[in-house]
């Protein structure tokens, strides 16, 4: 565990490096193998009940083009991902391309067998958001559920498991977030704390309940990412962040379409195949202002940014075409 951790370590420093010295290329790229999902949280617009599985060929073309564009992570996200019948087969290929594989995952179908798999598929990176410590009729992530999803996490897994606490967007019980934080700090996986927006993708401003319950959750996270803490800070208050969001460069999120999109929020933009994404694109999208930026949520999109915060400004232009 300690040499594959040192590993992981390693490769990241290289990332990191590698994302500094080079600006033309993915560092983060979210993709959808599956819509659907086994839950239906009311916060929630990324999912529905019905969608098939993208046929394996077909994800296994998309992860070789983002190969092929440089991508330093890729990590599945969904819908539930780990509905796709050949998830690991995937994750394989990811690997084989020395990309980075990460999962973002509801931790339902996280049993001994398939942490088993997801560690010989070379699996590196696992994100489970817990919303609450008993189910309600906002979402059923919750700690009565999943807690012996993550004893065997912590047994079994040989990739790093990051516990994502999450406050507004509905939530009823803030305090839940530290009670999700203290119990996987207790078992030794990374904490973090969403500030979440609403099923329309709207943000409100934490009470005080909700202020005090992230405050404590960072405390307990200890992590080292300032710059994040600051974005979320300002949202916490309802203030607005002033940053240049890389999305569309930095970071895609390509939906089961094979469109890539800016984010799971602002989906349409610039909705290009993947298979027909250039490094011109990569460019364009690098210089383009979103005008969704000062009140965005998404922590993944600010981190993919992060490296390229002090240099080269962005300029209007004219909106995005809609590619179909």
């Amino acid at each position: 565990m300690l040499h594959l951790a040192l590993t992981r370590r390693y490769r990241e420093a290289r990332m990191v490096l590698r994302g500094i010295l080079d600006r033309w290329h993915p560092v983060l790229v979210h993709i959808v193998p599956i819509r659907r999902c086994n839950l239906a949280c009311t916060y929630c617009n990324e999912y529905d009940a019905v969608s098939d599985p993208v046929p394996l060929d077909e994800m296994l073309r998309r992860i070789d083009k983002l190969a092929e564009l440089g991508s330093s992570i890729v990590a599945f996200s969904g819908g539930e991902p780990m509905l796709h019948p050949d998830i690991y087969t995937m994750f394989r290929r990811i690997r084989a391309h020395g990309m980075m594989a990460g999962l973002i995952s509801n931790g339902y179908y996280l049993t001994r067998e398939r942490i088993e798999k997801l560690n010989e598929a070379g699996l590196e990176y696992l994100q489970i958001s817990i919303d609450n410590v008993h189910p309600d009729e906002v979402s059923q992530k919750s700690l009565k559920v999943l807690d012996r999803r993550l004893v065997d996490l912590q047994r079994y897994a040989r990739f790093a498991v990051s516990i994502n606490s999450v406050i507004g967007g509905g939530i009823r019980q803030p305090e839940d977030a530290v009670t999700v934080a203290k119990r996987a700090a207790a078992l030794g996986f990374a904490v973090s704390c969403g500030i979440i927006h609403d099923n329309r993708g709207a943000l409100k401003p934490l009470s005080e309940a909700e202020l005090r319950a992230y405050e404590e959750v960072k405390r307990i996270g200890k992590t080292g990412y300032a710059m994040i803490h600051t974005f979320q800070d300002n949202l916490a208050h309802g203030r607005p962040n002033r940053w240049k969001c890389r999305a569309g460069a930095r970071y895609l999120y390509v939906c089961e379409d094979g469109l890539v999109h800016y984010c799971s929020q602002q989906r349409g933009y610039p909705g290009i195949p993947l298979i027909n994404y250039t490094r011109d694109d990569l460019r364009r999208e690098y210089a383009t202002p979103k005008p969704c930026a000062p009140f965005c949520t998404l922590a993944c999109a600010h981190r993919a940014s992060t490296m390229d915060f002090w240099r080269d400004p962005q300029q209007e232009r004219h909106p995005t075409t809609v590619h179909t």
